[in-house]
């Protein structure tokens, strides 16, 4: 299933993504560190998505009470109600 979704409070603005199986696939972050973000979506690339949440969840950037990668896990979070 592929789920789309705004971030908050981040550079970044969207977060898309495909859930099979609880496997991560095609995450793509629109906006934000463009090389960082290419990085968390290879690296979590068929991750079960409950290890990607306990991995990143909570994780901060600079000021900021959330970051990206937080973002991805409120995103895997949120797809899960819908």
């Amino acid at each position: 299933m592929h789920y789309r979704y705004k971030t908050k409070d981040v550079c970044s603005s969207e977060i898309n993504f495909d859930i099979e199986d609880n496997k991560l696939h095609n995450v793509v972050f629109t906006g934000g560190c463009n090389g960082n973000l290419k990085a968390i979506g290879k690296l979590v690339e068929g991750m079960d998505a409950d290890q990607v949440i306990a991995l990143l969840k909570g994780n901060t950037c600079g000021r900021n009470a959330t970051s990206c990668a937080d973002q991805l896990t409120r995103a895997i979070e949120a797809a899960r109600i819908a």
